[in-house]
């Protein structure tokens, strides 16, 4: 599956072909540098592995130093590998939006959600709560309830919702349509909401 990586700039609004308004995410895909090329005989699998996002030297580790001098580029902050690519790649060769992305296009979308920290029942899991105020429950109206049987088996089951840390986690978003693309900016506009804060590293899927 052959793709960009990019970094979320925001959301805004786009007026699409027929006229409606619809709520649209601006991403910031690429340019990106194959800073490696896999193949069956040398690694069991054909991918090609790109590069993003400008890092400091200092900042970076020596293996990967080399890593980037040997493609012919600057250290990269995020590295990803695609597959499927219709034209072969070289090392060092730069791929634009325009390049992969149309007007048109169904993508995927993979970001790493927000965290919302150590979070309870109703926000989580969207519980109701206990209820109402009287009849002494003035203390429980986002408490989870009950949660486990009686004397048998006496304990609460695995796998009951409950409260936990919520976010910060690898989601997808499929079938997601490319309003516009606008290669002088390295913009692509896509239909609907992704997951990530804004400037978060974001991959884009074909």
């Amino acid at each position: 599956m052959s793709g960009l990586i990019g970094k979320k700039i925001g959301m805004t609004s786009f007026f699409s072909a027929d006229g409606q308004l619809v709520g649209c995410t601006v991403i910031e895909a690429g340019p990106c540098v194959v800073t490696q090329v896999k193949t069956k005989e040398k690694d069991g699998y054909e991918a090609v592995q790109l590069g993003f996002g400008e890092a400091k030297e200092k900042n970076t580790p020596m293996p990967l130093l080399g890593h980037f001098k040997k493609a012919g580029t600057t250290p990269k902050r995020k590295l990803v590998e695609f597959k499927g690519f219709e034209k072969p790649l070289q090392l060092g060769d730069t791929l634009s939006v325009q390049d992969v992305f149309a007007e048109g296009d169904l993508v995927d979308v993979v970001g790493t959600s927000k965290g919302k920290g150590f979070q309870g029942v109703v926000k989580r899991h969207g519980f109701s709560g206990v209820g109402g105020q009287t009849h002494g429950q003035h203390n429980r109206q986002r408490h989870p309830g009950s949660m486990g049987p009686g004397s048998t088996p006496g304990h609460v089951f695995k796998g009951r919702r409950m409260a936990g840390r919520t976010g910060n986690d690898r989601v997808k978003v499929q079938n997601l349509k490319v309003l516009k693309v606008i290669p002088e900016k390295n913009l692509i506009i896509v239909k609907g909401s992704v997951p990530g804060a804004i400037n978060s590293f974001v991959i884009i899927e074909k």
